[in-house]
């Protein structure tokens, strides 16, 4: 593994039912609305290709191209691959969460090479902070689904 190869994994828990939570997921366009770090995601017309801007903390924009790679509502997998400042896929994988309160058990796991000229540059003294810029991205989208989940039980906002 290079030094711009990166694994990210998150677990999020949800009080919400898988397939509410995987309704909201599968809706990548409206990402934005919830996830402060998703800054635009537009489909094409085919509905299963598009592109992606994300920022975070530090100063700078991703922008990839995405292809759904796999859905799988009876799984509740979500699966796509990205080609651009980074290339690589990132997946979502919903459970139920042990016990009867009905939540989920959400695992994002991503893998990516950085293709950007100048993150690949800062490779060895930026991989902490880039590290760290990912999981505070996680964290607000994190909070950002909980809290829509809150308001919109059935994982459907009105509109």
């Amino acid at each position: 593994m290079g030094l711009n190869h990166y694994r990210f994994r998150s677990v999020w828990t949800l009080d919400a039912p898988p397939d509410a939570v995987y309704a909201v997921l599968e809706r990548a366009e409206e990402y934005p609305a919830w996830w402060p770090q998703v800054r635009e995601v537009h489909r094409r017309d085919d509905g299963h290709t598009g592109t992606a801007r994300f920022r975070s903390l530090l100063p700078y924009d991703l922008r990839v191209a995405v292809r759904l790679a796999l859905r799988d509502p009876a799984a509740r997998v979500l699966e796509i691959a990205m080609t651009g400042d980074l290339d690589g896929r990132a997946r979502w994988r919903l459970a139920p969460r042990g016990g009867a309160d009905g939540g989920t058990r959400a695992l994002f796991e991503q893998e990516v090479e950085v293709r950007r000229p100048l993150l690949r540059l800062l490779a060895v003294p930026g991989r902490p902070l880039f590290r760290a810029n990912h999981a505070l991205m996680m964290r607000a989208g994190h909070r950002g689904l909980r809290r829509l989940l809150a308001e919109h039980p059935g994982g459907h906002r009105p509109g």
